[in-house]
This record gives C-alpha cells, structure tokens and sequence, in this order.
C-alpha cells in the first residue's frame, strides 16, 4: 500500500508526522512518500500546487493530508478544494462521538457554493451555488449507505429560503425511500443549535458543502474542540483523510498541537483504505489509555505539548503490538 503524505502548512508539520509514526508501527508494510503543496510554497514558488502534485496524489492507494493556509486572497485558489475536485472526492465523511451520541456527518464535497464559480467586480462580488442531480444522488447514497445498519438519516438544509436546496431535499427523500432508510429533516441553522443540544438525537446527517463545513466545526464542541476530530475525503477511485482543524498559523512550531485529530484520521485512513479496522481500534485505545494517564495537550487542560503527547501515544501502540 502506498500512502502520500502531505503536511501542508502550520500544524501539519507537527500533526503528520505524529500520526505517520503512527502508522508506520502498525503497517510497517505501508510505503510512504512525501508531497508538498500549500501556501508556504506558494509564497516560494508561487505555486501552491500543480497538475505534478495531482498526478502523485492520484496515484497513492490513499492521502493522508494536514492543513493548508488559505488566505483571504482573490489571487489564491484553495489547495484542498482543487484536490476534492480534481480527485473527485465528493463524500465528505466526519464523525464525531461521545457519551450518548455517535454522529456521522456526511457532507457533499465537489459542488455548492465551494464549486469555485466566482467573479469578482468593482462594486460587486458573485459567487455561484452549484447543486446537480449527479452530486446529489451519489452524496444522498454514500449517506444511506451508512445508515443502513443505524437509524436512519438527517437531511440538513435550507429549503425555505433557497431552491437549490429544495432539489437536494427532493433527490435525499428519493435516495432514502429507494434504499429503505429512514429519514427526517431539519433547518441547518435550527440543526446547528439542535446538535448541540440533544447529541443523541442524530445518527447520520447529510448535507450540502459549506453546511456540512459549519455544521461539523459546531459539533466539535461536543467533543472539546477541532484538535479531536478526523475526517475522510471519498470518492469511488481516491481518498484523502485530514484533521478537522486547520493550519493554526498562531500556534504553530510551538509544540502545542493537539495531533488527536490527525491520529484519528490515520485510523480512518486504516479502516476504510487498508480494510484493518482492528489497527485503527488500537489507535484509538492507544488515545484513550494515554489519556485515561493524564497525558493530555493544553486545549484538554493538559501542559504536554504534541511532541510529548505523540511520543506516549507511540509507545502505548508499541507495547500493543509487543504484547
């Protein structure tokens, strides 16, 4: 299995490499290569990335990916929404879990208003919020595809106010009752606050692109913030796993990271690409028992910094496969 390995920018250089350490103990088969993209090299080469660096992407059996900065530029594309598309990875799958609730946020990942159809005048800014039949149908699939063994789904949107969103509400009702699944809806804005409030309530939410970018930030909250939760990109050829959280350009090369959420995406990366559940259990066993210790980063209370809580989190797996 060949795996690329994309730090990015910021905390990535902390996170990834906590979590290929990871990886590298339970699958010392896996071959890993390194690919450099993001705004540190564009502000080197005035590339952020190439068609060089999407052939290399392409051709890994999965990526496991940091942070990228994006800043607040006309001038600069997103490096990671140009992979979603290129790459087509259109399911955007985030869980989160804990005491009473176990969450899968599934969120459409090509399209909506993150496609890039843009223009930028004078006395005006437009940008346009595409929803196709095709994105729609796949996304509302992968979803209840999910639910298949869990209680159903939530379609999460707008469908008061925008029409976009009633076409997307029609095609996931159609997806449901086509696979048997069933299905209730709410409001995003009402769903965002719901969430928060009764965790318990939901099993697999669906949505559109920036809604399910939103709406997975807010649950974090559930859990004690983005340093904890991961995230799978999927298509039917490719997949990408990154951290929720992004480039933290504030705290970075200050060894205050929380890597939990890259280690987690290391383990999803092992369940859903390597087809070993049993390796990405012991990462998480591996989090817990560290934890459970006291060992635990700054935005858990904690004073080890990423480095320290990496090292403990490696030994723990170490004596795993040991014993």
């Amino acid at each position: 299995m060949r795996v690329a390995v994309a730090e990015g920018d910021g905390i990535g250089h902390e996170v990834i490499p906590v979590a290929k350490r990871a990886l590298e103990v339970l699958r010392p088969d896996i071959e890993f290569f390194p690919v450099e993209v993001g705004y540190g090299r564009w502000e080197r080469t005035g590339q952020a990335i190439t068609d060089d660096e999407l052939r290399e992407f392409a051709s890994a059996d999965a990526i496991l990916f940091g942070a990228v900065t994006t800043p607040p530029s006309p001038d600069y594309r997103s490096v990671i929404v140009r992979i979603r598309k290129e790459l087509d990875l259109y399911a955007n799958l985030r869980p989160v879990w804990g005491n009473g609730f176990d969450i899968k946020i599934v969120r459409e990942n090509t399209e909506g208003l993150y496609s890039g159809v843009e223009k930028i005048e004078h006395d005006s800014a437009c940008t346009v919020r595409c929803i196709t039949r095709r994105g729609s149908e796949r996304i509302a699939r992968f979803a209840c595809g999910l639910a298949q063994k869990r209680a159903g789904i939530t379609i999460g949107h707008k469908a008061n106010v925008l029409k976009s969103d009633v076409f997307f509400r029609e095609i996931c009702i159609a997806e449901a009752a086509a696979a048997g699944v069933a299905w209730k809806e709410c409001y995003i804005d009402a769903l965002c606050l719901d969430i928060l409030q009764h965790p318990e309530r939901y099993d697999v939410i669906v949505t559109t692109n920036m809604f399910g970018d939103i709406l997975s930030d807010v649950a974090a909250y559930l859990v004690g913030g983005l340093g904890l939760l991961p995230s799978g990109n999927i298509g039917d050829r490719h997949a990408l796993f990154e951290p929720v959280h992004g480039s933290a350009p504030d705290i970075a090369g200050k060894n205050l990271a929380n890597p939990i959420a890259a280690l987690r995406s290391a383990a999803m990366l092992l369940e859903h690409r390597a087809n070993d559940p049993e390796a990405a259990d012991k990462i998480e066993k591996a989090i817990n028992a560290v934890r459970a210790r006291g060992v635990m980063t700054r935005d858990l209370g904690g004073n080890h910094g990423t480095v320290e809580f990496g090292n403990e989190v490696i030994r723990e797996l170490e004596s795993m496969i040991r014993n």
